[in-house]
């Protein structure tokens, strides 16, 4: 039996271009295997074009990388079978209930056992009591960590979140974070894309910071905050948030209502 790689993920010189406008400029970074990888950058800085070329939806104009051991390029089926995608918005059924949610996708991929697959998962993600209701009665939290819930169907041991939180309230955000964690805890990978500093800050074993095309720094939380020196008040050491990390390396002005 052939032992998986300690990378879940690896990309190596990414670029891709729509007509003039180039996206992506040679990215690179790896993934570990069961870790919280954060792709953290502004709307436009490329996030989503990465995740769509690593779940084969894209082709990159340059580069290579690999999922789950497999190439992205020349085994896209492969690499299909070892992921998982969440959009921006959830893809659930409103009409169904949450249980008929997970039994048509464990049915769809041929699973045995539909339903037990379906109440497993109602109860990792505290669904349980909220299982017989129809979907259009769900929060927005609710919804989210059904959809999440839904792309675990059939164990998938790597997962795209793309902006997983976006329009959610922020009692909302905690739920879908604490389900996030869940997922690392069970061993499986994660790439999560995000514009919010605090979600990276609160999930993330390592975080990428994508600007303009480019990965611009790479590291744990820790180090990201040694790049800056600790400022000092009233003798008192202050850490550098991520928020000042991130503002000082793509060269924003927090001043700029922009």
């Amino acid at each position: 039996m052939t032992t998986p790689p300690a990378q879940a993920i690896s990309v190596r010189g990414l670029e891709k271009s729509y007509k003039d406008l180039k996206v992506l400029k040679g990215v690179h970074f790896e993934v570990a295997r069961g870790s919280i990888f954060a792709l953290l950058g502004s709307n436009g800085a490329g996030k989503t074009t990465v995740v769509r070329i690593l779940a084969t939806l894209l082709t990159g104009d340059a580069g290579a990388a690999r999922v789950n051991g497999f190439d992205v390029a020349a085994q896209p089926a492969r690499v299909r079978e070892s992921i998982s995608l969440t959009g921006q918005f959830a893809a659930v059924d409103e009409i169904l209930t949450g249980r008929e949610n997970l039994v048509m996708v464990a049915r769809l991929r041929h699973l045995k056992d539909p339903g037990a697959i379906a109440d497993d998962l109602l109860r990792r993600f505290s669904l349980t009591d909220a299982g017989g209701r129809r979907v259009g009665t769900y929060s927005g939290g609710m919804r989210r960590r059904l959809d999440i819930a839904m792309s675990l169907i059939g164990n998938p041991p790597v997962i795209f979140l793309d902006e997983p939180t976006t329009g959610l309230d922020p009692q909302a955000r905690i739920e879908v974070w604490q389900s996030v964690k869940e997922l690392a805890a069970h061993g499986t990978t994660v790439l999560l894309t995000t514009q919010y500093l605090d979600e990276a800050e609160h999930l993330a074993d390592r975080i990428a910071i994508l600007h303009e095309g480019r990965i611009i720094v790479n590291g744990t939380l820790a180090e990201l905050k040694r790049l800056l020196p600790p400022a000092k008040v009233e003798y008192v050491e202050k850490q550098p948030t991520l928020e000042d990390v991130f503002l000082s390396l793509v060269g924003a002005d927090p001043k700029d209502p922009r």
